[in-house]
């Protein structure tokens, strides 16, 4: 079992940037992929970003490409999500998740549990 604590979230004004962070404990393996997840209210929750443990391979939906950045700390044990050019659209809870393979990093049903997510807030 791998704990969760994002941490980060806050109000920021649209065009400003924030820095979001994921904090590992417990079982991690190293060679696993990880995600940044968001749920805006009424919507479902899905991946937006993607990096593997050694940082060789990210990815991230059209929407965040050119303005999000996905990267690690292998000695903190943390993700982090550089969210740049913020709009309104973006507000949303953003959580975390640790899963085997990229299909299971897409599949929401993978997750067995979740950390309470971080709230990032856009205001116009």
């Amino acid at each position: 079992q791998v704990q969760l604590v994002e941490s980060g979230g806050r109000l920021v004004q649209a065009g400003g940037s924030l820095n979001i962070s994921c904090e590992a404990s417990g079982r991690i393996f190293r060679n696993y992929y990880w995600g940044w997840f968001r749920q805006a209210p009424g919507k479902e929750r899905g991946v937006v970003a993607i990096i593997n443990w050694t940082g060789e391979y990210t990815d991230y939906i059209d929407s965040m490409k050119g303005r999000f950045t996905i990267s690690r700390d292998s000695a903190k044990n943390t993700v982090y999500l550089r969210m740049n050019s913020l709009n309104p659209e973006d507000t949303a809870i953003y959580y975390c998740n640790t899963a085997t393979s990229i299909p299971d990093i897409r599949n929401a049903e993978t997750f067995r549990s979740w950390g309470q997510g971080t709230q990032v807030t856009v205001s116009s």
